[in-house]
């Protein structure tokens, strides 16, 4: 993701012309849109944003904070009709509510060559209140595929810092958006802009006395125009944090508003101020580095321990072991005195609990709040403590640093779980100042087969398989062994439908490894057509199917960790079986070696070896990455579905 200040560029000069496949990009419906059908830019588009438009500023009589909004939509495919029902939230403060007006909305289509309007009527104008906003809905009448729509509204609002956000791009393809913005010089508000996409307008100027109150005070306006175009929709795909990280939209907070009487108030504030908060914060702060909090916690064997790494790993077992983690994450009414007494808490409890226990044994510990993958990106231009939803721990031992989370039982010590993978979070030094510290993993998680079919006889081979599960890929195994070890193997027996098992071992599942590891003997009837065996090797697979499946991505493929997989197959033709036909071998590699395939075949000794390597040498890939990855991902997929080896009965 990018997020940036927003800098003025020379204004482009944008016309009202239609362009795209004649569409007409303005708020007027012509012939050509109601005829036009398709978007050549994306076929599988439901639905067309041929015009948007957004006008947000201060009104100069009444001081209330007003959106102009307008919108032009074309329907494309029977799922885009649901576009037509338009939700609209108005928040609802203490003192004031928001408002809407002057709600107009227009539905066309093409009868008998004639254009047909149907407007919005009163009666689908529906309101739903509660506590926190009232959700107005706007149902547009007569819709159907071919139908374009138009919808305008004002928004009213007294809580001037909450200016009205833009998003340029949806989950439909736009074809010209455009917010323009007037902000009075006494409100100041960082701008950022997030998404992979430039502006193609930027334009800013200063009007001025644009604002006057009583008694001769005004203020000069900011006057800014943005302008996206041909923004392809945001559609959603695997591998990736949550949306709101890469929907490219501008944002407005609050950082400080200068009164006419001269008082300045500092909303923003900056991290040197967070710091000193946090660090008397009754939630924080004044939990971290407390031996009192946690006295006569730690069993007098684990003290003893001498080794300061295997001491280290014994107080985090500890806690792993004794103290439940409740899968909430709040960083409010943190008690690790309580979490201590009744061995559960949130995961800011729980690792404060182990920052406790470390720090009381002498080692250097530093929290780090982060936001999962599932919360999104915190900004860094300014401090916004809401973007922050989870804590761990950073320790440094003997020269090295490891992360830290004694949340779930079935992670080793210095992995983090997968949820908390998100890049970067602020470590919170309170002596010399928090800091950005990036959560990078260079170890590569791992998975590996190794098949050795010993015997064909009966018509069966029998065989063992081994199964070596590292780091990340050994989480989902160790976690669901642990709970139900029965359950475990006969889901394993359901899952592998091509063989029989015969008898299943698991190796190593404790939290003292960062493998899992299990042998199966099994055995399996191959297609036999006359004398010849038709086999395809791939007892196991590690993409059934290419998860890239989109025309387009335009935001990051994010594994979380690199990812590294092996096969290995060995048959012992022996006495009974003779190679008829192996597959050609293939090897793949990714653009700046960031990533690569090895499959090959080759018989010695009277023995018939496969080998297939996949290697992601990159946690995060680029957008840029994605046809390239999308390729890679088909031959795999291919290889796996569709590899024969032919072998013959002598």
């Amino acid at each position: 993701m990018k997020k940036k200040f927003l800098s003025i560029f020379a204004f482009l000069l944008i016309s009202a012309l239609s362009f795209a496949q004649n569409y007409n990009v303005d708020m007027n419906v012509s012939k050509s849109d109601l005829e036009l059908n398709s978007y050549k830019r994306d076929s599988t588009a439901n639905a067309l944003v041929i015009y948007d438009y957004g006008n947000t500023f201060i009104d100069r009589e009444t001081f209330w904070l007003k959106s102009q909004i307008k919108q032009k939509v074309k329907i494309l495919r029977k799922e885009g009709i649901d576009l037509g029902v338009i939700k609209i939230k108005l928040y609802k403060g203490k003192s004031s509510s928001e408002k809407i007006e002057n709600i107009i909305g227009t539905t066309y289509n093409l009868e008998n060559d004639e254009i047909v309007r149907t407007q919005l009527q009163p009666s689908a104008i529906f309101k739903e209140e509660n506590e926190d906003y009232t959700l107005v809905k706007l149902v547009l009448p007569n819709l159907k595929v071919g139908s374009v729509f138009t919808i305008s509204y004002e928004k009213q609002s007294r809580f001037i810092t909450k200016y009205q956000p833009w998003y340029f791009q949806s989950s439909n393809p736009v074809l010209y958006s455009e917010y323009n913005t007037s902000i009075p010089g006494n409100y100041k508000y960082h701008v950022k802009l997030v998404g992979g996409f430039q502006l193609d307008v930027n334009e800013s100027k200063i009007e001025k006395n644009c604002l006057k109150v009583a008694g001769g005070g005004s203020a000069d306006c900011a006057v800014s125009k943005y302008v996206m175009k041909n923004i392809p929709a945001y559609k959603q795909e695997g591998y990736t944090t949550t949306d709101f990280n890469y929907i490219s939209r501008i944002e407005y907070e609050l950082n400080e508003i200068l009164y006419f009487d001269g008082r300045v108030d500092k909303i923003s504030k900056t991290w040197k101020d967070v710091d000193k908060e946090l660090k008397t914060d009754a939630n924080f702060g004044r939990q971290v580095s407390k031996k009192s909090l946690i006295k006569n916690v730690l069993p007098k064997d684990i003290s003893k321990i001498s080794d300061k790494l295997e001491k280290a790993k014994a107080i985090y077992q500890f806690v792993q072991n004794n103290y439940k983690w409740n899968e909430k994450y709040d960083r409010y009414d943190v008690s690790v005195k309580k979490t201590v007494k009744e061995k559960i808490g949130n995961a800011f409890e729980i690792n404060l609990l182990l920052e406790n226990l470390l720090t009381s044994e002498g080692y250097t510990i530093y929290p780090v709040m982060i936001s999962t993958r599932a919360n999104g990106l915190p900004t860094k231009i300014y401090p916004v403590l809401t973007d922050f939803n989870y804590l761990i721990l950073k320790a440094t031992i003997d020269g090295k640093d490891y992360y830290l989370d004694a949340t779930e039982p079935y992670l080793f010590f210095g992995e983090l779980p997968y949820r908390c993978l998100n890049q970067y979070g602020r470590l919170m030094d309170f002596e010399d100042g928090s800091y950005w510290e990036d959560i990078k993993l260079e170890e590569y998680s791992t998975i590996s087969h190794r098949i050795s079919l010993n015997t064909f006889s009966n018509d069966e081979f029998n065989g063992l398989l081994g199964s070596k599960f590292s780091r990340y890929h050994a989480h989902n195994p160790k976690n669901a062994y642990q709970q139900n070890p029965i359950s475990y193997k006969e889901n394993k027996a359901n899952k592998y439908k091509n063989i029989i098992i015969e008898d299943h071992d698991v190796i190593d599942t404790g939290s003292d490894s960062e493998n899992f590891e299990e042998t199966i003997n099994f055995t399996q009837e191959p297609e036999l057509i006359a004398d010849k065996i038709y086999y395809n090797p791939f007892i196991l697979k590690f993409f059934e199917v290419n998860p890239f499946k989109l025309q387009e991505r335009t935001y990051p493929i994010d594994f979380g960790y690199k990812d590294s997989f092996a096969y290995m197959l060995n048959i012992d033709l022996g006495e009974n079986l003779k190679v008829v036909e192996l597959p050609e071998s293939e090897n793949y590699i990714l653009p700046e070696k960031a990533g690569s395939f090895i499959f090959s075949t080759e018989v010695n000794d009277n023995k018939l070896t496969l080998i297939f390597k996949i290697k992601f040498s990159k946690a995060i890939y680029e957008p840029e990455y994605y046809n390239y990855l999308k390729i890679f991902m088909s031959k795999v997929v291919k290889i796996q579905n569709n590899t024969v080896i032919v072998l013959e009965k002598k």
